[in-house]
């Protein structure tokens, strides 16, 4: 038996739908655009990008991405002066082309590129540094991207807006007369932050000081960002940490061995902590390791 079209089930519903999801996804794209648009341009004085790029302490070993380039100063500044290879990203072609028309002018063009691209867009993995002079609302939203993708120990440097909650490894503040036309105030402000190692949760550490000393160790450390608490535990019961400090791919902290305190110091790299140990009257490092402690899944 054949049934009519109308009891059959229609397909209008499901294309509407999809159509309307589309044109959600085209609409946010265009809102972001657009919102990246309307961004103010307002250079960064040159006294400040000398700043920035000193802050980061920037070498001729480093990869400078500048979000947001603008007139393509900060990259051509690194390129030029710090002997620095760079990338800067913006979203206005004629900026993009005037920075290039520039790089080229001042003979860094081999080593200072800017392209035309959304910032939320751009590659940053290559980046040892980032340089931001941005509105507060897109350095929150620029936040996971840098967290995600950046390797620890890459540097991000800022003008005067910062991220909440992730406090600055280094700040501070000095006065440029010429930002008072375009921002009312003669203060500038500098941030900057060490991506961080991810570190939180336990670890099994060996540590080998000869003879009876030999020591396997349940290190527990809570993470925020580069701010580290940690607490270890042995056959004997817990041990105390003080002093943890995080500084990119860089860990130490002070742990007693019995009677023997000492100081250690390790590099991590991805699920390793590898370094020495120390006691304050020095004496021969003592080496150890440390592997994280991976879950089982229930």
């Amino acid at each position: 038996m054949k049934l009519s079209p109308r009891f059959l089930p229609s397909t209008k519903p499901f294309s509407f739908l999809l159509l309307a999801i589309v044109f959600l996804l085209v609409l946010f794209r265009l809102g972001l655009a657009q919102e990246l648009s309307k961004l103010p341009y307002v250079p960064t004085p040159q006294i400040v990008v000398d700043e920035m790029l000193k802050l980061a302490n920037v070498t001729a070993k480093d990869f400078v991405v500048d979000l947001g380039s603008g007139d393509g100063r900060m990259i051509i500044t690194a390129a030029r002066n710090f002997k620095a290879s760079g990338l800067g990203v913006d979203i206005d072609k004629k900026l993009v082309e005037l920075s290039n028309k520039q790089a080229k002018t001042d003979g860094v063009d081999d080593r200072a590129k800017f392209i035309e691209q959304d910032m939320f867009k751009a590659d940053v993995g290559k980046a040892t540094v980032v340089t931001l002079y941005v509105l507060p609302d897109f350095m929150e939203k620029l936040r996971p991207k840098l967290l995600s993708e950046l390797r620890p120990g890459s540097r991000i440097v800022a003008h005067d807006y910062y991220m909440s909650e992730w406090y600055p490894d280094r700040q501070f503040s000095l006065t440029v007369p010429e930002k008072v036309k375009a921002n009312g105030t003669d203060k500038a402000y500098l941030y900057l932050w060490i991506v961080p190692s991810i570190v939180r949760g336990d670890w099994r550490m060996e540590f080998d000081a000869g003879g009876s000393r030999r020591q396997l160790i349940v290190l527990d450390i809570a993470q925020q960002y580069q701010m580290i608490n940690a607490s270890a535990e042995n056959i004997l019961g817990p041990m105390k940490i003080d002093n943890a400090l995080l500084r990119g791919d860089e860990i130490s902290f002070d742990l007693s061995i019995g009677a023997s305190p000492y100081r250690f110091t390790g590099k991590i790299t991805g699920g390793k902590m590898e370094g020495s140990a120390v006691a304050p009257g020095g004496g021969r490092p003592v080496p150890w390791r440390a592997t994280r402690v991976v879950e089982q899944k229930k």
